[in-house]
């Protein structure tokens, strides 16, 4: 995780995580749908509290839980979602490429695509007479819907 986090621009200390589920299924199953929804507004609650401008989701149960739709994460990941307080960036979960080797070259190829997104998105503080360097401020603002035009020309 570090190693994809790096090719990201990011590092550990820059992140939050948090899982949907508050406590590991019995066998390591997938978790059912009323343990998702038991556990959803804790979740909630963490982001609430924490205020991120984006959230990386893992795999398919992040991603269906934030996006609160039955959607496979092949066909949402490393894109952007504008949701109301935050964006959404799915992408797949570190552990399904482990297990699955040929999903490696995929996942690193969509920590590059957010890295692209953070890269878009983030502009540098303004030089400050503080003693403490500042972070760069991640910015983003939803893309403005185009005027379609009523003759199609």
């Amino acid at each position: 995780m570090n190693d994809l986090l790096a090719s990201a621009g990011l590092s550990r200390d820059q992140i939050y995580i948090a899982n949907v589920i508050k406590c590991r299924p019995p066998n390591n199953r997938d978790p059912e749908q009323d343990e998702v929804e038991t556990c959803k507004p804790f979740l909630l609650q963490q982001i609430q509290l924490i205020r991120p401008k984006l959230v990386c989701t893992l795999g398919n149960w992040a991603t269906q839980t934030l996006l609160e739709r039955k959607v496979g994460i092949t066909k949402v990941k490393a894109q952007a979602f504008y949701m109301k307080d935050f964006v959404i960036f799915p992408l797949l979960h570190p552990a399904a490429a482990l297990h699955q080797g040929n999903l490696m070259d995929t996942l690193k190829e969509d920590f590059k695509k957010l890295k692209e997104f953070l890269d878009r998105n983030t502009k540098p503080t303004e030089p400050s007479t503080a003693a403490s360097p500042v972070a760069p401020t991640l910015q983003i603002d939803p893309p403005h819907p185009a005027q379609m035009d009523l003759f199609g020309s």
